[in-house]
């Protein structure tokens, strides 16, 4: 039917429409109620806390990290949201999962990017609109990077798109 309700928050107060939780709601204590956090923010979050891990880590060792205040369900959800996105990897444990990340901070950072643009419809207008913004050291740093990716040279990103013609 319908998108997710979460309900209002205790008491009944608030808009139900608005973007972000009140603080009182954000403390420590009680059920969650809907997301308290930003999911972006909580995947970082997650992310982080594995990227600190000596190996593959379970879900209760991410939850510990995270201060205590999210259900294991919680972290657990985040965890196959993450591994849905291909931003950490899983290997059976039992069982279980251990989970790792899948790249480094920049490469998920590119991951999201290359999302949001896979997201829009017209995407010469995004990219035309991204790139016009960029600072001159960055653009330079661009066309370095193409130049590298046109020219097969290692570490280049596999995102070129030849077929397109341009």
């Amino acid at each position: 039917m319908g998108g997710k309700s979460f309900g209002r928050p205790p008491g009944g107060a608030g808009d139900p429409g608005r973007a972000a939780p009140e603080p009182e709601e954000c403390g420590g204590g009680g059920r969650e109620r809907g997301r308290r956090r930003g999911q972006g923010q909580l995947e970082a979050q997650v992310l982080a806390a594995l990227h600190r891990a000596p190996g593959p880590a379970g879900a209760a060792w991410v939850q510990e990290r995270l201060g205590g205040d999210l259900a294991y369900t919680t972290v657990m959800t985040i965890l196959s949201r993450l591994h849905a996105k291909q931003a950490v990897t899983r290997e059976r444990s039992g069982r279980s999962y251990l989970w790792s990340p899948a790249a480094d901070e920049a490469g998920l950072a590119a991951l999201r990017m290359r999302r949001v643009l896979d997201g829009e419809p017209d995407r010469d207008a995004v990219l035309t609109s991204f790139v016009s913004t960029l600072s001159a050291q960055d653009e330079q740093l661009l066309r370095t990077l193409l130049d590298r990716a046109a020219e097969g040279a290692p570490g280049a990103d596999r995102g070129s798109d030849e077929a397109r013609g341009g």
